[in-house]
């Protein structure tokens, strides 16, 4: 066996997953997914459930690099904690470093940063409790999309086109700690690219069987279609990878992870977010794209897992 298909050379993986977030039932099915993946190539993975049991193990020396599936905030390691705690004691990680998946977390800096390089997301307004909300929507014009600023997974997000349903919105959303977005909704076609490594995977371009890609589309559904690649012109398709590359590498992001966008009638691309530690289930994103050109799930993992090797002597 050569050195480089060892998977002896990881030592012991921790798969971290679950936590407290609120999404904690999807980063478990992620996280069983990459720890059986993992096992199939020989690796020696193990479970952890979120930070406190990290840290635990991370105490004893009982890890040599970790895999990140968890994913959100407050509980989740898609906001620079995670990170940073094994940052403190050495240990490698896939995905983003600390500033990247803290800034990708925040849906309101990293729409400060793209509107800074010039790079195209839908305007905005940042609410903190108290704002006149009715105002800020007048500003943007209906429709608009209310959402947490700092959650994911499709997690409290409302579509408000009337000014009445604007006070339910904002209730839905402040249920979930930090700031709130408010958001122009772009009427189109939404679109996922994932990345990995240093390159832009083939776009996907998803068609819920319901008028919106929610949560229930997501996760449950099974008639939601995935396109791939989600542009027939191949110059179009080029553009979107491009500038999703250019909106990741832009958020300190690195490793791998997801950029979605849509694309509106003209013909439009608008950045919408970037997700730092991805879905790993069956509904997921990143595996149906990186499925595209030949990569299967099991070697996916292997792939993400070998960009914690960067910079070790051989």
């Amino acid at each position: 066996m050569s050195t480089r298909n060892d998977p002896r050379r990881f030592g012991r993986v921790a798969v971290l997953m679950g936590g407290t977030s609120s999404e904690r039932e999807v980063s478990l099915n992620s996280g069983k997914n990459v720890l059986d993946a993992l096992r199939a190539r020989g690796v020696d993975a193990v479970a952890v459930d979120g930070v406190p049991a990290l840290l635990s193990g991370l105490q004893q020396q009982a890890y040599d690099r970790v895999f990140n599936i968890l994913h959100g905030n407050k509980g989740g390691g898609e906001d620079g904690v995670v990170q940073g705690l094994l940052e403190a004691y050495a240990i490698p990680v896939t995905g983003s470093s600390v500033l990247g998946t803290a800034l990708a977390m925040d849906k309101i800096r990293s729409k400060q940063i793209w509107l800074a390089l010039g790079l195209p997301t839908p305007r905005y307004a940042q609410l903190s409790p108290g704002d006149d909300v009715r105002a800020a929507a007048q500003q943007l014009g209906l429709p608009v999309i209310v959402k947490p600023a700092c959650e994911g997974s499709s997690v409290g997000i409302s579509r408000v086109f009337v000014l009445d349903d604007l006070q339910q919105a904002v209730k839905l959303a402040a249920c979930y700690p930090g700031e709130l977005l408010m958001e122009q909704l772009i009427v189109g076609a939404e679109y996922t690219v994932g990345i990995l490594a240093d390159s832009a995977l083939p776009s996907i371009r998803i068609v819920p069987a319901g008028e919106y890609y929610d949560y229930h589309a997501k996760y449950l559904a099974n008639d939601t279609q995935y396109v791939c690649p989600g542009l027939d012109n191949s110059a179009a398709e080029a553009q979107m990878r491009a500038l999703a590359l250019h909106a990741f590498t832009a958020l300190g992001c690195s490793g791998w992870g997801r950029v979605d966008v849509m694309r509106d009638h003209a013909g439009n691309n608008w950045l919408l977010e970037v997700n730092t530690a991805p879905g790993m289930t069956s509904h997921s994103l990143v595996p149906k794209a990186a499925q595209a050109i030949g990569i299967d799930f099991d070697t996916l993992c292997w792939r993400i897992l070998e960009m914690t090797l960067v910079g070790e002597a051989s």
